[in-house]
This record gives structure tokens, sequence and C-alpha cells, in this order.
């Protein structure tokens, strides 16, 4: 059997068990499989089937991720399997979240090997599908990765149990986390989910790592003025310097909708900058993406051509000397 033993479940009678990853909290019977689709039960055992698969990969600039306040301008080595915990109707990745895509086997060691010998990569970024319900192997790369002195970054949905999390953050060095919305009835009809996890997630990682949020914003489903308010009210009572990325939403896997207006976004974004000091666009080509200073709007970092600091120093503004939370 191709697969390796599963973290976080326990054994049931009649040889079933109950996988403890994620808030899914799935009972999967014998040769079944959880929601997420790569965690079987093989006679009473739990086996993670994604295991050592690598379904995409290549190498990106780290603000792609989104990622705008963590080493801006360098470039990480990023790696994704299949599989998803969540069940989003607009999946903009469901080719390989929900799909069974063509994928290569490889080890940890090859792979924290590759990064190290890619110029100017600063580490590797587990995105594409959802990275937690690859627990086994990122668990077994990360200590690897940052004995080597470079960067484990997550790109996640943030729906994890609290174990496995507290487990794996002291590896973890940045997320960008998918805040899909800012209602309990969004994520259970649009994504199969519940919100408090997320909230549970962003609260936790927000103080042991480098945070930034993700937000796709789609037309009469979660654009209106008060969740945009609500999001960035939240996010900002843990701190107001956490970057919000406001996506814009494209027709995907089942979802036909049209795509979201700019105007929308560019409207979302003026709400949330009531209340956060960073906020982008993203999904939009022509939307501003450079870092100002939130006091005296000095340009701080160019992304226009180039990716290039311009505006740090000893991690203030060089004009007016406000702290800038920049890792660089």
């Amino acid at each position: 059997m191709n697969g390796r033993e599963a973290l976080f479940y326990r054994q049931l009678d009649n040889s079933r068990v109950k996988c403890d990853l994620c808030p899914q909290n799935c009972f999967i019977p014998n040769n079944g499989i959880g929601l997420c689709r790569v965690r079987k039960n093989v006679n009473g055992r739990l086996y993670s089937m994604n295991y050592g698969k690598i379904a995409a990969y290549q190498m990106d600039p780290i603000e792609k991720k989104p990622l705008y306040h963590f080493y801006p301008g360098k470039r990480i080595f990023s790696i994704g399997s299949f599989g998803c915990n969540l069940s989003c109707g607009y999946c903009q990745n469901w080719q390989i979240a929900h799909g069974y895509p063509q994928c290569i086997e490889t080890t940890a060691e090859n792979l924290v090997n590759i990064a190290e010998n890619e110029k100017d990569n600063i580490g590797i970024a587990y995105t594409y599908n959802e990275p937690f319900i690859w627990y086994e192997f990122i668990y077994k790369i990360a200590p690897i990765l940052n004995k080597a002195g470079l960067k484990n970054v997550l790109v996640t949905n943030g729906y994890i149990q609290e174990k496995p999390l507290e487990m794996l953050l002291p590896y973890i060095d940045a997320m960008n986390i998918d805040l899909k919305g800012f209602g309990e009835s969004f994520y259970q009809d649009t994504c199969k989910g519940t919100l408090q996890p997320v909230m549970n997630t962003i609260l936790k990682v927000s103080q042991q790592c480098h945070v930034e949020i993700t937000t796709l914003i789609i037309s009469g489903v979660n654009d209106t003025k008060e969740e945009i308010s609500a999001i960035s009210q939240w996010l900002s009572s843990i701190n107001p310097q956490i970057p919000l990325h406001l996506s814009r939403y494209f027709p995907s896997y089942k979802m036909t909708s049209p795509a979201t207006a700019v105007e929308t976004l560019y409207e979302a974004r003026e709400e949330a900058k009531k209340y956060l000091e960073y906020v982008y666009i993203g999904n939009v080509p022509e939307a501003d993406k450079r870092t100002y200073c939130p006091k005296c709007k000095s340009l701080l970092v160019e992304r226009s051509y180039n990716t290039e600091i311009v505006g740090i120093h000893d991690g203030k503004c060089m004009t007016c000397r406000y702290p800038i939370r920049i890792l660089y």
C-alpha cells in the first residue's frame, strides 16, 4: 500500500477511525477516506496518501503567495500536492484540490536540496492545494529546512485543530491565511466548513510567526461594506499592521457568476483602510502594489517593474521614523 501512517487519529470499533487533524472531524470506516480525499483508513489504521507526492512545483516571487511584508523581492520554491479539507464552490485550484492530478514522488531531503541550490531562494512555500492535509510530509521537511537556514511558508485556509497546529508552528516562518468571509453561513454553505476554527488559527499564529490575510471578494456573496468592515475591525483588534489582501474573484470550478467588478475591490480597500494600515488589491493587474508608510505616506517598497525596499531603515520609515512591520 502506498502511503505513510497519519498523525492525529483515534482507532474506534469495527476498524473505524476518527481523524483529529482538522475540524471536519471525519469518522472513517475501513477502506474509506476523509473529506480531504487523502487520508485513508486501511484496516483500522489511518494513512496519508499524498505523503511525498508533488502535483505542482515552481519558483515564485514571494509576492505571489501573496506575502508583501516578508522578504520583498525574494523568490521561494513553491510546492503542492492534492486534496483539500474544504469544498469551496469557487476553488481557484480545483484541478489539484479536488481532482486526481499526475504526481511525482520525492523525499524531504531532495526538496531541501533543491531549495538550498536555487539562486536567491529563501525557502519552501507549501501552496497550490491545502498544505495542512499534507501535514506528515511538511512535518518531515520543515525542521530539515530550518536547520539549513531557510524559511517555511504556508499558504493555507487555516482549517486545522489546535494540537497539530501547535506541533508544526515552531518550524513555520510565515503564513498567508485565507479568511474567506466573516459569516458562519457563508463558510457552511459555500465552503463546507466553519468560520471559528479559522479565526482561532489566525489568533494563534499571529503571535508566533509572520501572518498576512487574503479574502477573495465575490459580488453579492461577501462584498458588503458591513462584512469588509467586520473583517478589518477584527484583524485590527489583533494587530492593525496585519496586511490584508483583497483578491478579485473570477468564475471557477462550480461557481459561474461574473467576475467581481474592479470598483468593488477599490471600495472594499477604502473601507478596510479605516482599520488596517496595509490593504492590497489582488488579481487586478493595474492595482497599486506598492507599500506606503501608514503615517506619512512615503513610499517604502517599490513594486512596479522591480521590487525594491526604498524607504525603510532599521525597521522604520526613513522619512518619519514610524515603525514598519516588514521582514527583509
